[in-house]
Parts: structure tokens; sequence; C-alpha cells
């Protein structure tokens, strides 16, 4: 389950180090015509008790796709907070699971984004997603 695994189009996000290295690694493609795609292998780092990615990891990587939409819609680019962020899962995610998520900024104002978006395995969603952001803009 390493990178080598790792589907066509999708390269290694270099985000900042930190809180979001222990979550992934995720992956990124482009998408003609809208956000990024961000993607996610299910690790067993990843997984509950139940054998099952853990809701956090979903939740994460929902936050994750989210914001990097809304970081990655202007030059020079944008600096998001979550404000709210709501995830409905719909199914499980097991142990070697290939995860994209796709992302559409629905509205970009002055101060505040709002996103939403499924997360898909095999082409089929497990979740939804919803986010507001604040925005700072350089």
């Amino acid at each position: 389950m390493a990178e080598e695994h790792t589907p066509d189009g999708f390269e290694r996000a270099q985000f900042s180090p930190g809180f979001l290295d222990h979550g992934g690694p995720y992956f990124l493609k482009h998408r003609e015509g809208g956000p990024q795609i961000v993607g996610l292998r299910i690790m067993p780092h990843h997984i509950n008790y139940r054998d099952a990615a853990h809701g956090g990891v979903i939740s994460t990587f929902a936050d994750v796709a989210l914001s990097h939409a809304v970081y990655d819609a202007e030059r020079p680019r944008l600096t998001p907070s979550t404000i709210t962020l709501g995830v409905n899962y719909l199914h499980a995610a097991s142990l070697g699971d290939w995860l994209e998520a796709l992302v559409r900024i629905d509205r970009l104002g002055g101060r505040t984004a709002y996103t939403s978006g499924e997360i898909l395995r095999d082409g089929g969603p497990i979740a939804t997603m919803t986010g507001v952001f604040a925005i700072k803009r350089s």
C-alpha cells in the first residue's frame, strides 16, 4: 500500500509539515475546469477497531480537500480557516481503498468561501461534505 499504487496522474501533495503528515499521505491531480482532485489511500494507521477507516480520517480528508480548493482558487494563494465542516457518511472505507475527493467552490466572497463535494471510492460516493471557510488574501 505504498505510493507506487497511486493512480495515474496523482502526485504526492507537498502540504506543510505537521498534522497533515499524520493523516495522509495525500495526493493531488489536476482537474480541467475545477479544483484539483485530492486522493488518499486507506492505510493501517487510518483503521479503527471495526477494520474500517475511522470517521475522523474521512472528516479530516474532507477538510483537507475543501480547504485546499479554497487555498488554490486564486493567485496569490488564499489562506482559508475552517468555520464549519459537515460530513455525511454513506459507506465505510476499508484498508487499501483509494479515495478521491471532488470539490466545488459554490461561492467565493471577499472574506468567506462556501464549498461542497463528495468523497468517492471506485467512482461511487462514500461521503458528502460541505464547508465554510474564512479567507485571508495577501
